[in-house]
C-alpha cells in the first residue's frame, strides 16, 4: 500500500485520464466532441438563457432563398417538370468510416430517405431509381418508380459496406437505364461518394463523354476530400459538385437537389405529353394489379385507355404505356415556375408608432402573437404585395411547403363571390 501511495503525481494523472477515456460511452463522446456547453449564456441575474436556434435557422434559410430569388430574377429559367433521377450511393469500405457518426453509411441512408420524401413532395410527376456501388460493382437496388416507400424499403435492406468503389461502372449502369427515357424527360444522376479513389475497368473519360452526349446531368456530393475526376464529371455534364463537412451540411446539400434544376438551353424544347387521369376503383371491387400481378380488393386506379388496374399514382401503365397522374399532382408541379417572392424582414426594434400596432399584433397565418417578452415586437416578416405580417415559422412554411401567400389569396377573390355578397 505504501508503494502505491508514493507513485509520482504525473503517473497518477495519466492513469486517471485512461480510466476516464475507457469509461466514456459512445453517446457521451458525441457531447464531448460537440462541446455544446460552450454555447450557454447567462442573463443579468446569473441564470442560464435557453438556447434558441430558430433565429439562426431562419437567417440561413433566408440567405438561401435570396440567392435563389436573385438567380431567378436575372433571366427567365425553364425548368423540367418530369425528372428521372438515379441516386448512386457509394457502399464501399470507405462508407464504414466513423467521421460521420455512427458511420458514413448510416448517415447517407438517413438523409437519402428524407431526400426521397422531399423529392416526391416537390416533384410528384418525377421518378427515382437507386444504384449502389460495392466491391467494385454497381448494383441496381430499384428501377425508376414513383413510390417512395418501395425505394426506402429497398435501401434499408442493403446497408452493408465492402470492397472498392467504381465510378465508371456506376455511370455505365445509369447511362444504360436513362438512355431509354423519352426526350421530354430530364435525365439526372446524383452520386453520394465516400471513397478517395475509383477502381475502373476502362477509360472513365470516354464514359463521361458518353453521359454528356446522352444529356445526363451528373452531380456529386463527396463525404471525404475533393476529387478531380468527380469535379471533371460535374463540369462536363452541367452538374454540381460539393463536399460535405458535417451531417448538417450533407443534409443541406442533398435538399438543394430537390427542386428542379434549370434546363439545358439547347435541349429545352417544349413537348406535348399525353397523360391519363384514372378514376379510383370502388372499395369492394376485385381486380388483378398490372404492376404487381396480384389480386387486390378495393384500392387502386383504372387506366382510362386500356382499363388496367394500377396501385398508385403517378405511374406509367404497364399495358398501354400511358402516363397516369392525378390533377393535384399536376397542379403541385407548377409552383417551381411561379415562386413566391421573399418576404421583407421587419426590424425588431420598433417605435411606438410601429404600423404593426395598427394592423394587429398577431401573425396572419397562424394567428400567434408577434409580441415577445414585455410586449416588445418580436422578429417577423411582411409580404410586399398584401402587406400582411407573418412569423418566422409561417414564412418558412409558406415558401417551402404552401407556395402561396395566404394574405394575397384572401384578397384575390372571384367577381361572382363579391357580387353575391353585395
Amino acid at each position: 500500500m505504501s508503494n502505491q501511495r508514493k507513485r509520482p503525481t504525473g503517473e497518477r494523472e495519466e492513469d486517471d485520464e485512461e480510466d476516464d477515456a475507457e469509461g466514456i460511452g459512445q453517446w457521451e463522446r458525441a457531447y464531448v466532441d460537440d462541446r455544446s456547453w460552450e454555447a450557454l449564456q447567462e442573463d443579468e441575474s446569473g441564470l442560464l438563457r435557453p438556447i434558441d436556434t430558430s433565429a439562426i435557422y431562419h437567417a440561413q434559410y433566408r440567405r438561401r432563398l435570396r440567392m435563389l430569388s436573385a438567380a431567378a430574377a436575372g433571366t427567365r429559367i425553364q425548368k423540367g417538370l418530369i425528372r428521372y433521377l438515379y441516386i448512386v450511393i457509394d457502399f464501399s469500405r470507405a462508407a464504414a468510416e466513423t467521421d460521420f457518426r455512427p458511420s458514413r453509411m448510416a448517415i447517407m441512408a438517413k438523409h437519402v430517405e428524407a431526400f426521397i420524401r422531399e423529392f416526391f413532395d416537390q416533384n410528384p410527376l418525377s421518378q427515382i431509381g437507386l444504384v449502389s456501388i460495392k466491391n467494385g460493382i454497381a448494383h441496381t437496388l430499384t428501377d425508376l418508380g414513383g413510390s417512395p416507400e418501395s425505394h426506402i424499403q429497398a435501401l434499408m435492406g442493403k446497408l452493408e459496406a465492402a470492397g472498392d468503389s467504381s465510378l465508371q461502372n456506376a455511370l455505365e449502369l445509369v447511362h444504360e437505364h436513362l438512355n431509354q427515357i423519352p426526350s421530354y424527360g430530364h435525365r439526372e444522376v446524383l452520386i453520394l461518394y465516400s471513397a478517395l479513389s475509383t477502381s475502373d475497368p476502362g477509360d472513365i473519360m470516354e464514359t463521361i463523354q458518353k453521359c454528356k452526349k446522352s444529356r445526363l446531368r451528373c452531380s456529386v456530393i463527396g463525404l471525404s476530400a475533393e476529387m478531380f475526376i468527380c469535379k471533371h464529371l460535374c463540369q462536363e455534364t452541367g452538374g454540381l459538385y460539393s463536399v460535405a463537412v458535417d451531417e448538417v451540411h450533407l443534409k443541406d446539400l442533398l435538399l438543394e437537389h430537390a427542386p428542379p434544376p434549370p434546363a439545358i438551353a439547347e435541349f429545352a424544347i417544349s413537348n406535348l405529353i399525353k397523360m391519363g387521369f384514372p378514376q379510383r376503383a370502388a372499395e369492394g371491387s376485385m381486380a388483378i394489379c398490372s404492376c404487381h400481378k396480384e389480386v387486390k380488393i378495393g384500392a387502386g386506379y383504372t387506366c382510362p385507355r386500356c382499363k388496367a388496374r394500377v396501385c398508385e399514382l403517378p405511374t406509367e401503365c404497364t399495358i398501354c404505356g400511358l402516363t397516369l397522374v392525378s390533377s393535384p399532382h399536376l397542379a403541385r408541379s407548377y409552383h417551381h415556375l411561379f415562386p413566391i417572392a421573399p418576404f421583407d424582414e421587419v426590424p425588431t426594434l420598433a417605435s411606438s408608432n410601429d404600423p404593426r400596432r395598427k394592423l394587429g399584433k398577431s401573425c396572419f397565418g397562424c394567428q400567434q402573437s408577434l409580441l415577445g417578452a414585455g410586449n416588445k415586437p418580436g422578429p417577423c416578416v411582411t409580404c410586399r404585395k398584401c402587406k400582411h405580417y407573418f412569423c418566422l415559422d409561417c414564412d418558412i412554411y409558406i415558401h417551402e411547403s404552401l407556395h402561396n401567400c395566404p394574405g394575397c389569396e384572401s384578397i384575390h377573390r372571384p367577381k361572382s363571390v363579391s357580387l353575391m355578397e353585395e
